[in-house]
């Protein structure tokens, strides 16, 4: 057994290169974002406005700094760039940032053999991976309702792997019943959407939720659980609502359709991801305090 102390300066400098690695790598979740629907390479060309290809020059392309420099417009044609760019970056930096300061913090004073530290690490690691996906789909089902087979099935495979690997390490589970456990987990919450579907149709005679959605609440339990994957489709549709809501209140342009607002389209898997996301950052707690005040 070794006692592991976290100084608070390491925590400090680790959660801020943690950051820094996470507004580099929202940057090429933007150009992802930008590139993907349009079918085009992410490797080249180089990163360039989209209105008039002037290539981006190296201080165009610092995260967050080079937006609030050329103030959210493009230095050659002066197209407004929009805030996507910068919402993305301090998004994806603040997740990493946040799973970095949950690691330090968690190894503090621990005293267990070497292998939890590394498992420790191991899942920060997996959940920064998790947060980017969900950034990333949450931002194509909200501009383009579009999430692709090719991110979430994999995305679905390589959570329930990790599972399994994270459970080999775990002294007190074994991976064959994590595994028929995540199996489960994964077709009983893309079940979930699956049903709602179905009544969906029966009671309108229309779609009303896509099979991404499914495929979508599967990576989730995949990754999460599925406690917790029920717990951001909770949150989801709870966001949902509000926007529903919203949208309700807000009298319709003279332009919109006859069914008004009803007809509108809303992105569900956007509000899944950020549901996926505060799950996966605070799930466990939430979840205790749920059961707790139910008397469980």
């Amino acid at each position: 057994m070794a006692v592991y102390s976290t100084s608070p300066m390491i925590r400090i400098f680790g959660t801020i290169f943690a950051s820094l690695l996470g507004l580099a790598f929202g940057s090429f979740l933007n150009v992802c974002l930008s590139r993907w629907p349009e079918g085009e390479s992410i490797v080249a060309p180089r990163s360039h406005c989209r209105n008039c290809t002037h290539t981006l020059s190296w201080w165009e392309n610092i995260p967050l700094i080079s937006w609030l420099v050329l103030r959210g417009r493009c230095r050659n044609c002066r197209t407004w760039i929009g805030v996507r760019y910068p919402l993305v970056e301090f998004a994806v930096g603040t997740l990493w940032a946040t799973s970095a300061w949950q690691f330090f913090y968690g190894i503090s004073a621990l005293d267990s053999p070497d292998i939890f530290i590394y498992v420790a690490l191991a899942a920060a690691v997996e959940k920064m991976a998790l947060y980017w996906l969900l950034v990333g789909l949450a931002l194509l089902d909200a501009e383009n309702l579009w999430l692709p087979d090719w991110i979430t099935l994999p995305g679905t495979a390589l959570g329930f792997v990790l599972t399994v690997v994270s459970a080999y390490f775990d002294l007190g589970r074994g991976a064959t019943v994590a595994a028929a456990h995540s199996l489960l987990g994964i077709l009983a919450a893309a079940s979930l959407i699956l049903l709602i579907r179905w009544v969906y149709w029966l009671i309108r005679r229309r779609e009303g939720i896509g099979l991404g959605d499914a495929k979508l609440m599967a990576l989730l339990a995949a990754w999460l659980g599925l406690p917790s994957a029920l717990l951001a489709f909770g949150l989801g549709v709870v966001l949902g609502a509000l926007v529903a809501v919203v949208m309700l209140v807000i009298p319709s342009s003279p332009q919109a359709q006859p069914e008004g607002w009803a007809a509108s389209k809303l992105p569900l898997g956007t509000f899944l991801c950020v549901g996926g996301i505060v799950s996966g950052l605070w799930g466990q707690p939430i979840i205790a305090a749920y059961l707790r005040w139910a008397g469980f």
